[in-house]
């Protein structure tokens, strides 16, 4: 490979011979790329094996009775569905009791297939910005070609129509929320004086209906050298809060507070807050690295904290910090969701799904663990913000996802949705090793492998430790009829780098420390052929985005 790519460019120079791929846009750099992939697809496609398991792979994916994945509304389950008759898919609704039947009666809201065909452009739906109180009013959010750039349109649900002289902005980068039904949040990302350097956002604007987007008034200013600003509305019952953000890079951020006078005051919490709602007037969060807050409190990774949020809007001044989550050993904060009233906080406790309910009454803070299944990938699917529904899914290697319903804040839990089964999990086995790696530090993987599995057989190896972002279990019908069936075995390695176990986790293989999530992949490598599961010789790895 060396030597095709250097005699392939002559401006390579001597001390970095490989330079010309910096320009990740540049002739030389897309060439080289467009010669591998034909080499790559070559190889693949010469497989005498290659078009029954990609027809196979194709079938799996595309299957009509592939699970629906949706959240409550209103009365209303939506869902955004894709499968071989609609390619660009699509938006749809049905009512929540018919959503929990075997066979959910759906109403179409778009057909992306039938509005692209239309207007001649592959329309890819991006989202929908939804109007409070009664939600049928919508910012919807379209990419012309599947990219980061979409344009948004106004939309009526309740006549499937978009609004005429509606709100309306071509193609960007930019976000759009609500403030009232005449008045909308734009970050906005049009010409190169509303961009960072990264592309993004770096102003916030009021548009009124009825005026020009180039008129609307600028509230808010991020620096060109931030990552992006983001505005929206957060309501916690009946009060609104304007909440704005400047987003500094990936995991730092200033938040502000819009006050009816129109000033922007800062959230005082430290850059690196993560995790934070607001619910029941309490300002609830997580740090990246430890923080003492005004009162002495300590505050610490892995935790949850509170301050009464409604007294600092009325006085400026943070109260006493309460803790509602206390931090514990190999167990990290995967994500908060709320309904009107409770707070869910999703866990992984050594890369094992569970979920706590909490309350907040005026004695403090009640919090109980969900009656969920254990040793699985458990999530939250949905928490309807203005009811009492909220859903989780449920899955491992080996059982398809489900759906687990509650209409009532998580006290009685129903499955309502199963992914039919798309291989024969019965001879198989999903085991949790650890590697020591180079430093001494016990890396968690997964084994999925025959139970009556005698001497080495093929493996795939697959890792991912980037961006705070956990590798969790999951099932994939492709892996268990394309690999799995044919006697190999499956390996995830839980790398630095990551979220598995929290910041600290991810912030072990930055930067000058990067080589740890390296020396983590070749530790599960090494251990894997140890144990005699596989040998050097028949070991893949994969891996992809994050380098």
């Amino acid at each position: 490979m060396t030597s095709t790519m250097t005699k392939t460019q002559p401006d390579a120079t001597a001390d970095d011979p490989f330079l010309w791929l910096e320009d990740r846009n540049g002739k030389e750099a897309l060439d080289w790329v467009h010669r591998q992939n034909a080499l790559t697809v070559a190889e693949l496609q010469g497989d005498p094996s290659y078009q029954a398991t990609f027809e196979t792979a194709l079938d799996l994916m595309t299957a009509e009775d592939n699970m629906p994945v949706g959240a409550a509304l209103a009365g209303y389950v939506y869902n955004f569905w894709q499968d071989k008759t609609n390619a660009l898919g699509l938006w749809r609704r049905t009512p929540v009791a018919s959503y929990k039947a075997e066979k959910p009666q759906w109403e179409t809201i778009i057909d992306f297939d039938q509005l692209s065909a239309k207007e001649g452009i592959k329309w890819v739906f991006g989202g929908a910005s939804r109007l409070y109180p009664d939600f049928n009013r919508c910012l919807l959010y379209m990419s012309p070609d599947g990219g980061d750039a979409s344009e948004m349109r106004e939309f009526d649900i309740a006549t499937k129509s978009f609004v005429e002289d509606g709100f309306r902005a071509p193609a960007s980068k930019s976000g759009f929320s609500w403030l009232d039904k005449d008045t909308v949040l734009v970050s906005a990302a049009f010409g190169e004086e509303d961009k960072t350097q990264s592309g993004y956002p770096r102003v916030i604007k009021l548009w009124r209906r009825g005026t020009k987007l180039d008129d609307a008034t600028p509230i808010f200013e991020g620096e060109k050298q931030h990552l992006a600003v983001s505005g929206g509305v957060e309501y916690d019952g009946d009060k609104r809060h304007v909440l704005l953000g400047k987003t500094l890079d990936f995991f730092t951020s200033h938040s502000f507070l819009r006050l009816d006078s129109g000033e922007n005051r800062r959230i005082p919490l430290p850059d690196d807050a993560t995790d934070t709602a607001i619910f029941k007037g309490q300002l609830v969060f997580g740090v990246r690295s430890p923080w003492t807050a005004p009162d002495g409190t300590q505050c610490l990774p892995d935790g949850l904290y509170s301050v009464d949020f409604d007294r600092w809007i009325d006085t400026g001044e943070f109260g006493p910090f309460k803790t509602v989550l206390a931090p514990a050993h190999r167990v990290s904060i995967a994500g908060l969701a709320r309904t009107q009233d409770r707070l869910f906080i999703n866990l992984m406790d050594n890369v094992r799904g569970k979920v706590i309910a909490c309350d907040r009454t005026a004695s403090g803070w009640s919090l109980k663990p969900v009656a969920l299944p254990d040793n699985g990938n458990v999530g939250i699917s949905h928490a309807e913000h203005f009811g009492s529904s909220v859903s989780f899914s449920f899955t491992d290697f080996l059982t398809p996802s489900s759906i687990i319903w509650s209409d009532d804040d998580g006290e009685t839990l129903a499955t309502v949705k199963s992914q039919p089964a798309r291989f024969d999990a019965s001879p198989y086995v999903s085991e949790q090793f650890e590697a020591r790696s180079k430093d001494g530090t016990m890396i968690p993987y997964f084994v999925v492998r025959r139970r009556d599995q005698k001497g080495p057989v093929p493996a795939l190896l697959y890792g991912y430790g980037g961006f705070e972002v956990p590798l969790l279990p999951g099932y994939a019908g492709i892996r268990g009829k394309l690999w799995l069936d044919k006697g190999n075995a499956y390996v995830q390695a839980n790398i630095r780098g990551g979220g598995e176990f929290g910041p600290a986790w991810h912030q072990a293989a930055l930067k000058g420390k990067r080589q740890n999530a390296f020396d983590d992949f070749a530790a599960v490598a090494e251990d894997v052929v140890k144990r005699g599961i596989t040998t050097a010789a028949q070991l893949g790895i994969q891996g992809g985005s994050n380098g």
